[in-house]
């Protein structure tokens, strides 16, 4: 008999061919990460309206939460949209956010920087709400800084009394 006969056959079957692609599939359970979120992470983010920005993942840039001029309480289609957003990034597994509040131009910095983090604050315990572990939750007023919006023109100012939530991994 052969010695090489019963390797030849082994190899043939595909019996090693299998396990060398067990092995390699078996140190390919987890998903690789981007920016430390899973690519479903990233794909739940995207489909909700987040944007890829320099600080993580932003919701508000192309559909910003708005307030009444010097307003902070939420209308209630836009208590839907954060109820909504906090229901999705929960069910995604992304509990820690970032909560940003903005004002337009028309108030002291001082005022501004007040206002804008009350209206953080109240899309924060919205989200909190929704599930959100409120120790995961982190609010800042930014006031009239990182305008969207021309502050010349009243729809400009709209614009920038808004909130942003943005995720990125701890």
């Amino acid at each position: 008999m052969n010695k090489h006969s019963f390797p030849a056959r082994i190899w043939r079957s595909g019996i090693v061919s299998a396990l060398l692609l067990c092995l390699l599939l078996g140190g390919c359970k987890t998903p690789p990460l981007y920016r430390g979120l899973t690519h479903k992470q990233v794909q739940v983010l995207t489909s909700a309206g987040f944007e890829e920005t320099e600080q993580g993942f932003e919701f508000g840039l192309t559909g910003p939460i708005l307030f009444d001029f010097d307003r902070y309480n939420l209308k209630p289609d836009v208590r839907r949209t954060v109820e909504r957003i906090g229901r999705t990034l929960t069910s995604a597994g992304l509990n820690s956010v970032r909560v940003y509040g903005y004002s337009d131009a028309e108030g002291s910095n001082a005022y501004d920087l007040e206002l804008s983090r009350r209206r953080a604050e109240i899309v924060a315990l919205e989200l909190v709400d929704t599930g959100l572990p409120a120790e995961h939750v982190e609010i800042a007023g930014k006031g009239k800084r990182d305008p969207v919006g021309d502050n010349r023109t009243e729809a400009g100012r709209a614009q920038n009394r808004r909130v942003a939530i943005v995720v990125s991994p701890r």
